[in-house]
């Protein structure tokens, strides 16, 4: 059987709403395999966003554990927290957060370097990965010179940068037109596949959804595999 890398056991998690308590999630359990694909489907305001800002260490829950890699994970935030979630965790936005004042190449190296890569080690990396995606002719590109698909795939590079283990993306590809989503869909699979990652994707595309290795849905604050 292949190895567990990530195990949501149990999770709560709540909101107050004025005088109001909305319960998101009411033990919450899922665990994703080394090499596993699955989709997180479910109508908006069901808890998808805050079932991966937990998975992925930012964000707390109210009780339940967080196992990464056999792991247990502090539920508060601190230095062991922040450097599981460095060394361990990719996250991929639907909006690709890059930062605009760097080059496409830039935004790789960076995390490479606050994970304590020295900039030779993080530009040889970063190089390498922009390759991968044909994208080593777009390296000295701020985002604004980049189409809206190079910029998700520079996200999803930067979010590979530092090996994780877990890749977590939140509708990666939901800000893109159909022909689009539908190649850097296939690219993030390949990639992801070939390095034997566990992944959770958050999406509203049924079709993209069916190509991955299992579908699981939030209702009623759990998690449910959804047959279809």
């Amino acid at each position: 059987m292949s190895k567990c890398i990530l195990e949501l056991k149990d999770i709560q998690q709540s909101f107050s709403q004025g005088q109001e308590t909305l319960h998101i999630l009411k033990g919450a359990n899922l665990k994703v395999y080394e090499g596993e694909v699955v989709a997180l489907v479910g109508h908006s305001g069901t808890g998808k966003s805050t079932l991966l800002h937990i998975a992925g260490l930012l964000e707390s829950p109210a009780g339940g554990d967080i196992i990464v890699l056999g792991e247990k994970a502090p539920l508060k935030a601190d230095a062991k927290r922040t450097a599981l979630r460095r060394q361990t965790i990719g996250f991929v936005y639907q909006f690709h957060h890059l930062l605009p004042e760097f080059t496409a190449l830039e935004n790789i190296m960076l995390p490479q370097m606050i994970a304590g890569k020295s900039p030779q080690e993080a530009e040889e990396k970063a190089l390498k990965l922009l390759d991968t995606l044909n994208l080593g002719s777009r390296k000295t590109h701020v985002p604004s010179k980049l189409s809206g698909g190079e910029q998700q795939r520079v996200a999803f590079l930067r979010a590979l940068a530092n090996n994780p283990q877990v890749l977590l993306a939140d509708e990666p590809t939901g800000n893109l037109d159909e022909e689009t989503a539908d190649h850097v869909f296939k690219e993030l699979m390949d990639v992801v596949r070939a390095s034997k990652m566990a992944a959770l994707i958050a999406t509203h595309n049924m079709d993209l959804a069916r190509r991955m290795d299992r579908i699981v849905t939030l209702r009623g604050g759990k998690v449910e595999t959804l047959k279809l």
